[in-house]
């Protein structure tokens, strides 16, 4: 797994854990990977510190601080723990999301233009459409929005 810092053409900063950085570039040339908060495609590798460490000292995987002011404090344990508020909010959101919507996986274009026209029971519904199917939707005045985060994958 590698971190990426990344930023948007409009000057949105994030991180992202990608499989390598082969897989970084593959799935931002097939267009999934996007902003966290506008949604845009225009993202790029952003300058990044190392982390680098002498040999006496060991690397903590996970600080055990926040730093002061961020409102956060990490707790030593799995790495699955919230690192700020805003990231517990988002867990927050997407388990209310999750619960309250059918995940149509692969089919969403397909399902949520059916809803549209009536062809299949309204409902809330998520899943996964490629950039150029959100965009055909979108320009029939279907409603959607992307999620900021991506499907749970199994190890």
């Amino acid at each position: 797994m590698i971190k990426y810092a990344l930023k948007c053409a409009e000057g949105h900063a994030f991180e992202s854990w990608f499989g390598s950085s082969a897989d970084y570039d593959r799935l931002r040339k097939a267009g999934h990977v996007s902003c966290i908060v506008c949604g845009t495609e225009a993202v790029e590798k952003a300058v990044m510190a190392p982390r680098v460490t002498s040999s006496d000292q060991k690397a903590s995987p996970l600080p055990t601080k926040m730093p002061e002011g961020s409102g956060a404090e990490r707790q030593p344990g799995p790495l699955s723990a919230p690192a700020s508020p805003a990231e517990a909010a988002l867990r927050k959101l997407r388990a209310e999301v999750e619960k309250n919507s059918e995940n149509v996986g692969r089919n969403f274009a397909q399902e949520a233009r059916a809803i549209h026209n009536g062809e299949a029971p309204e409902r809330a519904i998520i899943g996964e459409a490629r950039a150029d199917e959100a965009r055909d939707l979108m320009k029939d005045g279907i409603p959607v929005a992307p999620l900021p985060w991506s499907a749970k994958k199994a190890n």
